[in-house]
C-alpha cells in the first residue's frame, strides 16, 4: 500500500521559514518524480515544485522561485520543501505527490498559515 505522509506545517509570521517533509512508503521511491502542490481556500490546487528521481532536475512555480527549495533523500524515502521568506499568500494546504508515468499518488496534506 502506497502512503505519502506530509508533516512540518504550521503557523508562521511573514518572513519566516518552514520545512515540510513527505515520507513515502510502498513504492520504489527513487524511481518517482516528486512534486509539491498547494491549495488555498477557494482556489484550485496549484503546482509548487518538482524534483526528479535522482534529484538532478528541479522546477518551481514562478511565485516561489528563489524562496522555496525542493530536495529529496532517497535513502530515507523522503522529499522536503524548504520555504523561506514566507508571505501571507503562501497560506494553503500543501500536498506532496509521487508520479511515475500514469501512476500518481497523493498525500493528505499539511496546513501552512502565514500571518501578516
Amino acid at each position: 500500500q502506497v502512503q505519502l505522509v506530509e508533516s512540518g506545517g504550521g503557523l508562521v509570521q511573514a518572513g519566516g521559514s518552514l520545512r515540510l517533509s513527505c515520507a513515502v512508503s510502498g513504492l520504489t521511491f527513487s524511481n518517482y518524480f516528486m512534486n509539491w502542490f498547494r491549495q488555498a481556500p477557494g482556489k484550485e490546487r496549484e503546482f509548487v515544485a518538482s524534483i526528479s528521481g535522482p534529484g538532478d532536475n528541479r522546477n518551481y512555480a514562478d511565485s516561489v522561485k528563489g524562496r522555496f527549495t525542493i530536495s529529496r533523500d532517497n535513502a530515507k524515502n523522503t522529499v522536503y520543501l524548504q520555504m523561506d521568506s514566507l508571505k501571507p499568500e503562501d497560506t494553503a494546504v500543501y500536498y506532496c505527490a509521487a508520479r511515475l508515468l500514469v501512476r500518481n499518488y497523493w498525500g493528505q496534506g499539511t496546513q501552512v498559515t502565514v500571518s501578516s
